[in-house]
């Protein structure tokens, strides 16, 4: 078995700084030919997306895949929801921790495993804005050593 070449469509950074990651899992994403080719091609936005349970099956939300240049009737509206294709045991550990213990679904990052598009998806927990706090002043702590090893190593 071979070592499957990931390409990195679309990141989600905003998940990070808005969230406690918990746990990820992998997901298929059912699309239609020319969103594969504008995937293809680094169209994706995924900053304003999110994850929803409906009826055992899962879809994302708001994710923004724009239209292909040479598509012309064949193109989908950029904006509409999407099946997430994911294991039933999977489905059932999300939806046990959605409803107890009151996780959100976020959307982490969009990429190509080999031919196929995948999405990488967060149980995440939501950060209270002292955390926030936090997470900038360990930020701001991590640049400033990082400035000062430079500078020393510069002598």
């Amino acid at each position: 078995m071979g070592k499957e070449t990931i390409k990195l469509v679309a990141n989600n950074k905003k998940a990070y700084f808005d969230y406690f990651i918990e746990d990820t899992f992998e997901a298929g994403l059912v699309l239609h030919g020319t969103e594969v080719k504008s995937l293809r091609m680094g169209k994706c936005s995924i900053k304003e997306s999110f994850i929803r349970v409906e009826n055992g099956e899962v879809y994302v939300y708001g994710m923004h895949i724009s239209p292909y240049e040479k598509g012309n009737i064949f193109n989908k509206d950029p904006l509409r929801v999407r099946k997430l294709l994911v294991h039933r045991h999977e489905i059932n550990k999300i939806m046990g921790q959605v409803s107890l213990k009151g996780y959100t679904i976020v959307p982490l990052k969009v990429y190509f495993k080999g031919s196929l598009v995948k999405i990488e998806i967060g149980l995440a927990r939501g950060k209270k804005l002292y955390d926030k706090r936090q997470d900038i002043a360990k930020k701001d702590q991590r640049r400033e050593a990082e400035k000062d090893f430079k500078v020393k190593n510069l002598y």
